[in-house]
């Protein structure tokens, strides 16, 4: 473990283990990178280190590396319109939206629809887009937009590649970081894959309002159900860009060193600097009021005293940057201490208040991992 607090790590292992050995969750991985390396991966619970899971919007992060290695060919520009790219998607008021705005999750469809059958193929696809309206006008406001902009993002790529953004994602972001194929992985090749399974009971009415001033969380497309989804084959099979990535704790700890460390092998050192450094989204989460500080694919820790409620932590630097998953998945880097973090579960914990704090306990453990 070079340059990590091995007291520090035991830590931040102890509190992982420590809510599967209670039965809370079914298994989870934990990993550090540091210095360009994987340092630390472990498995806890019916789980091994070979075990993969559906990162849900973790995958957010890969589909913006390969939007940010098209950005740096030129083929994109953050600016255009996405009518530019994707004709069929300028009905209902959406030919002013841009793609700058669909990666800053305020282009204004944030419950847009698209689930199966349409999402099999690209005819489905596109006619879900030309049905798809404006929740409110584009620019003016953040919501965030689960599954619905990742799939324009997508068609995006295949328009200005002429190939499957499955190919382009591994071709341009995972090959030469040194990854596996994490997205759209054949139902054959899906063995060491665990299923979610869903585990405790929802929080209150009460615990609600002391956490959060509020009695009933606000309905989302991010449900329990749909969580589920993602044990079909056929479903991780697809690769749905907003949300079906495949892969290990290690695989996220080592996509953020990629990033840490990239020369300009795999992106322009511009525009990775922008995507992430430069907030473009301050506008308030409607649920917690909390600025969204929101790059061109991901989301930076702050310096407001609100990065644990984006997902933080209480310990990482101001800069820290990274996207997590639904189900407590965590995923991040910190270029103050050189660390990056992953953590995957296959428990959905219904108690959502436990959850959150949960991942911020585990983040700032991890955060503190590095020893000089």
């Amino acid at each position: 473990m070079t340059g990590l607090d091995p007291t520090k790590v035991r830590e931040l292992l102890a509190r992982a283990r420590r809510d599967v050995e209670g039965g809370i969750l079914p298994s989870c991985q934990v990993a550090l990178g540091r210095g360009g390396e994987l340092e630390v991966f472990e498995a806890f619970g019916d789980a091994s280190t070979d075990t993969r899971y559906v990162v849900f919007s973790c995958t957010k992060a890969f589909v913006a590396g390969a939007i940010w290695a098209l950005i740096g060919d030129g083929a994109i520009d953050v600016h255009a319109r996405v009518i530019d790219y994707i004709p069929e998607f300028g009905s209902n008021g959406k030919d002013v939206i841009t793609v700058g705005q669909v990666m800053l999750h305020t282009s204004g469809f944030p419950h847009a629809p698209l689930g199966p059958p349409d999402w099999y193929d690209r005819d489905g696809r596109l006619a879900a887009f030309a049905r798809w309206r404006l929740n409110w006008e584009p620019g003016t406001a953040y919501e965030y937009h689960a599954t619905s902009a990742h799939w324009v993002l997508a068609e995006i790529i295949d328009r200005v590649t002429g190939r499957s953004y499955l190919d382009i994602v591994a071709e341009r972001v995972t090959d030469p970081a040194g990854l596996p194929r994490l997205l759209g992985i054949p139902e054959a090749d899906q063995h060491d894959v665990v299923p979610l399974e869903l585990r405790g009971e929802p929080p209150t009415a009460d615990e609600l309002e002391a956490a959060l001033g509020i009695r009933e969380l606000p309905g989302t497309e991010v449900t329990d159900a749909a969580l589920l989804h993602f044990n079909e084959p056929a479903t991780r099979a697809l690769g749905v860009p907003g949300g079906g990535a495949v892969m290990r704790a290690s695989d996220l700890a080592c996509y953020y060193q990629a990033i840490l460390h990239d020369d300009g092998t795999i992106w322009n050192r511009d525009v990775l600097a922008d995507a992430t450094s430069n907030v473009r989204n301050t506008f308030p989460d409607p649920l917690t009021q909390t600025p969204a500080m929101r790059t061109l694919g991901l989301v930076v820790a702050g310096d407001d005293g609100r990065a644990a409620i984006r997902g933080f932590g209480h310990t990482t630097s101001p800069r820290a940057f990274g996207h997590n998953g639904a189900a407590g998945q965590i995923a991040w880097a910190d270029p103050d201490s050189g660390l990056s973090f992953g953590y995957c579960t296959n428990g959905d914990d219904l108690d959502l208040l436990r959850m959150w704090r949960r991942g911020n306990a585990l983040s700032s453990r991890a955060a503190v991992c590095a020893s000089g």
